[in-house]
């Protein structure tokens, strides 16, 4: 495994990306500047969480059914956050189907 400029392995940063959701994806996305591995965990967390955080809020604001909805988007953002970290530790390159792509495109 490779150094990144923060002196953690790629692998350990790629895992830290997602521990606080869009938020750590945001640090390390400002704060690594050349390991494109980190950049591209760091992007897809921020892409994920912060799609699943704005949906989760405009859901509760749905009378009856919104918060229902909120609680399903809040369970896809659980299993979203445990596949991305196991990916990253394991040293994967792993796309989520809606933002890996992208993700890819931004980090170059």
């Amino acid at each position: 495994m490779e150094k990144t400029s923060t002196g953690l392995s790629e692998n350990v940063a790629g895992l830290l990306c997602y521990v606080g959701g869009w938020v750590s994806g945001l640090v390390f996305f400002i704060i690594e500047k050349q390991n494109k591995f980190v950049r591209f965990h760091a992007m897809q967390s921020i892409v994920v969480f912060g799609v699943l955080t704005v949906a989760s809020m405009v859901l509760n604001w749905v009378p009856v059914v919104g918060s229902w909805l909120g609680s399903a988007v809040g369970i896809l953002a659980l299993i979203c956050w445990i596949i991305g970290m196991v990916k990253a530790y394991q040293g994967a390159k792993f796309k989520f189907p809606w933002a890996g792509n992208f993700s890819e495109k931004q980090v170059g």
